[in-house]
């Protein structure tokens, strides 16, 4: 019992002492990220220090505990040039996990988007596994009637329509209605750096757009719930029992490279920067790069004229895909990879893609008024409006996010 107590003391000292260090791998070990680093911009992350590295302000809290954890494989302690998973870590540490949730694309991060992920045990640590994506997207009051308190610690991206922060409603929702703590561990959001796009509205809520945000809030997962608490939009105008453990050492105005890929058609910098931008093309006939190697860097289709795109791929199924559109046809489209990076959404491809599509009826598909928000968009589009006019109406509804934005901001 003195050694079990001996190794559980010295791993609790080494754990303390990573989470003041360097918390981000080096960019050669990030997951195929094309973006080229500043020098600058590696003195900054070298800075950073995610949520999860800050054991000594979380543990406590955990202590005495029978606590969930909603993860998947962002959550991580990183450990200079590897990392564990937080999972591990807290069991090493005589946390006493009784459940993990998983969000969309499971707790390994390996299926398919939309892909119904299933209830299951951790072959690793033989912990029960909860969806939280398909029929089950909320937490029942079963599945949490042991607990005292859940963790949720998940890479963000900063999209409405990247459905972790939905997930955060549920599982904040579930808590509130059953008195238990959510304790959040924050990390940088890589789209932190603006907001922008049509605000949703109510009329059109679907679990890739929950509240009434513009397509990107701007806003890390912590910020985020502490605007959901303020604003009242979980059910009823309930309030969760809210805990954060903030970022050290971030803002808003920093760029942060993900050392992990949110999910499996977010592969690195280029295709997360693009990715609020490219994801309206999921509801259009247009391909956003599924079932290659440059996912979300890529469109194209078969019904784009050749002579105005002439950047020619076929999708293929593959890792994240296993279905693709257009799968094993020739599209017709453009390559974005060396596209500059975007402080703003980009309209201009979805427009020029529409002008100089086959058959104009059938561009739009009904999902794409889930993924804007609003029907509006679609139609303004259809009128032959320019971006600059589409997004000038736009201007009202951001003004006013930005007012409720700064009320929940816990960075610069």
């Amino acid at each position: 019992m003195l050694l079990n107590v001996f190794k559980n003391t010295v791993l609790l000292f080494v754990l303390v002492m990573i989470s003041c260090g360097n918390v981000t791998k080096s960019k050669s070990e990030n997951l195929s990220l094309l973006d080229k680093e500043s020098p600058k911009q590696i003195e900054t992350e070298k800075n950073i220090t995610v949520g999860a590295n800050q054991t000594a302000l979380y543990l406590p809290i955990l202590k005495g505990k029978r606590v969930g954890i909603v993860a998947n494989q962002t959550s991580v302690i990183f450990k200079g040039e590897t990392n564990t998973h937080l999972v591990d870590s807290l069991l090493a540490l005589n946390v006493d996990i009784k459940t993990v949730f998983a969000p969309e694309h499971g707790f390994r991060g390996t299926a398919d988007a939309g892909e119904v992920i299933k209830d299951g045990v951790d072959i690793k640590t033989n912990l029960p596994i909860v969806s939280l994506y398909g029929k089950n997207k909320k937490p029942s009051v079963e599945q949490l009637k042991n607990l005292d308190l859940v963790v949720f610690d998940i890479q963000d991206v900063g999209a409405r329509f990247y459905t972790y922060i939905s997930s955060l409603h549920y599982v904040m929702e579930a808590c509130a209605e059953q008195n238990i703590t959510v304790l959040i561990l924050d990390r940088p959001n890589p789209n932190g750096h603006y907001f922008d796009g049509p605000v949703l509205e109510t009329a059109h809520k679907s679990f890739v757009g929950m509240h009434p945000i513009p397509t990107v809030h701007g806003m890390t997962i912590g910020e985020y719930a502490k605007m959901i608490n303020g604003e009242k939009w979980l059910n009823q105008g309930i309030t969760c029992d809210l805990q954060v453990i903030p970022v050290e050492n971030y803002n808003h105005n920093l760029e942060y490279s993900l050392p992990i890929k949110p999910s499996p058609n977010l592969p690195n910098d280029k295709s997360i920067n693009l990715y609020p931008s490219l994801c309206f093309f999921e509801g259009t006939n247009v391909s956003a790069g599924r079932g290659t190697e440059t996912q979300f860097q890529i469109f194209g289709s078969p019904f784009l004229n050749k002579t105005q795109f002439p950047f020619q791929f076929t999708p293929q199924p593959n890792h994240g895909a296993k279905h693709p559109k257009y799968e094993n046809k020739l599209c017709y489209g453009e390559n974005l990879t060396e596209a500059e990076n975007l402080n703003t959404l980009n309209l201009n491809w979805l427009i020029k893609a529409y002008n100089n599509t086959g058959n104009k009826t059938e561009f739009f598909n009904s999902f794409f008024t889930k993924l804007a928000g609003t029907k509006k968009l679609q139609q303004q589009i259809e009128s032959g409006l320019s971006a600059n006019q589409i997004k000038a109406t736009w201007k009202t509804g951001l003004d006013a996010f930005a007012k409720t934005r700064s009320k929940y901001l816990m960075y610069e």
